[in-house]
C-alpha cells in the first residue's frame, strides 16, 4: 500500500465515523446514531464523541448559523466496539443565536453531555493574540510515529493508523524525557488527506483534533509520559471556542499550556493557529491524572 493510499484510508475511516445516521425518531429530541474507531484500550477516543455530538447538533440548524462555543463533560468511558446514540435537544432559537444540548448514549446511559451555542455571522470588534514566533515549520519536523521506538505494538499501530499527522515541536511524550519538564508545548497537526469542502465537517474535525495531545502540557511539567506503567489519565470536561474558519487538512499549530494541577486534576489550555498565523480556536480541558508512586 502506498503512503498516499494509507493516508486516504485513515481519513476515510474518520469520515465514516462522522457520517451519522438520522433515525427520524424525533419526539422532543432529534436522534442520531453512529459508530466508533477501534482503539487499543477499547475505550472511545473523547475527540470522536465530541465531534459526533457537534455534527448532530449542527444538523438541526441552518448552515449559516455557525457554532462558536461548546462545553462538554465526559461522564463515562465509552466502548469503542459498540454503536453510539446521540440525542439533540433544541433548547433555544433566537434572532442571532441558537443553543443545542447533545447527549451521547451507550447501553441506555449517557457517556458525554454537551451544550453548544451557534450564531449568525456579523460584524463587530476584533483582535487576536499573535502566533508564537520562532516555531519551526511542520516540514522541518518528522511525524511522531517516525520519532519513537520501543512502544507496544498496539500503541505504534494507533499512531500510524490515526487520521491525523501529529508533529511535536519538542519531543513526543510517549517515553521518558527528563530534559523537558515544562508546563507547555507546541504541536503541528493536520489530517493526512484532503477532506470535503463542507465547513461544518472541518469545524467538527477541529473539535476531534482538539482533544489530541492537550493533556500533555500537564504531564510534561512533571516528567510523566504516556507509557509510564500505572499512569491513569481521563478527560473530565472540554470547552472550545471557534474564532475563525480553518481547514483541518492544512497545517495547524496547537499551542498548549497548563496553568494548574492539584488534587489529582490538571487544567490545560490551548490556542490553535493556521500556518499563516490566523488565530482559529481556543480550547480548555481538565483531566484526572493519577501518577503511580515512585518505587
Amino acid at each position: 500500500m502506498t503512503e498516499d493510499t494509507h493516508a486516504r484510508r485513515t481519513v476515510d475511516r474518520l469520515l465514516d465515523v462522522l457520517d451519522l445516521d438520522f433515525t427520524r425518531a424525533r419526539t422532543t429530541e432529534d436522534i442520531f446514531t453512529g459508530s466508533s474507531h477501534p482503539m487499543p484500550t477499547g475505550r472511545i477516543y473523547g475527540g470522536q464523541v465530541l465531534a459526533q455530538s457537534l455534527i448532530a447538533a449542527e444538523r438541526t440548524l441552518p448552515e449559516d448559523r455557525v457554532v462558536h462555543s461548546m462545553h462538554g463533560y465526559f461522564l463515562r468511558p465509552g466502548d469503542s466496539s459498540q454503536g453510539i446514540t446521540i440525542a439533540v435537544d433544541r433548547i433555544h432559537d433566537g434572532r442571532s443565536f441558537s443553543t443545542r444540548r447533545s447527549q451521547a448514549y451507550q447501553n441506555g446511559v449517557p457517556i458525554f453531555s454537551m451544550i453548544a451555542s451557534f450564531q449568525d455571522d456579523g460584524p463587530g470588534v476584533e483582535h487576536a493574540v499573535p502566533m508564537p514566533a520562532d516555531v519551526p515549520p511542520p516540514d522541518a519536523l518528522a511525524p511522531d510515529e517516525d520519532r519513537v521506538t520501543g512502544l507496544p505494538e498496539g500503541t505504534m499501530r494507533m499512531l500510524s493508523e490515526r487520521a491525523a499527522d501529529i508533529r511535536h515541536v519538542g519531543s513526543p511524550l510517549y517515553l521518558p524525557n527528563d530534559d523537558d519538564r515544562v508546563p507547555h508545548q507546541g504541536v503541528w497537526m493536520r489530517m493526512r488527506a484532503p477532506l470535503p469542502d463542507d465547513p461544518r465537517l472541518h469545524r467538527a474535525a477541529l473539535a476531534y483534533l482538539s482533544d489530541m495531545t492537550i493533556q500533555e502540557s500537564i504531564l510534561r511539567a512533571h516528567g510523566v509520559y504516556w507509557a509510564l506503567p500505572g499512569l491513569k489519565v481521563a478527560s473530565l470536561d472540554h470547552a472550545m471556542w471557534w474564532h475563525r474558519p480553518a481547514r483541518v487538512d492544512e497545517w495547524l499549530l496547537y499551542v498548549q499550556e497548563s496553568p494548574n494541577a492539584k488534587g489529582g486534576r490538571g487544567l490545560a489550555t490551548g490556542r490553535i493557529y493556521s500556518q499563516d498565523g490566523t488565530f482559529v480556536a481556543s480550547v480548555a480541558q481538565e483531566i484526572m491524572v493519577r501518577v503511580p508512586d515512585a518505587p
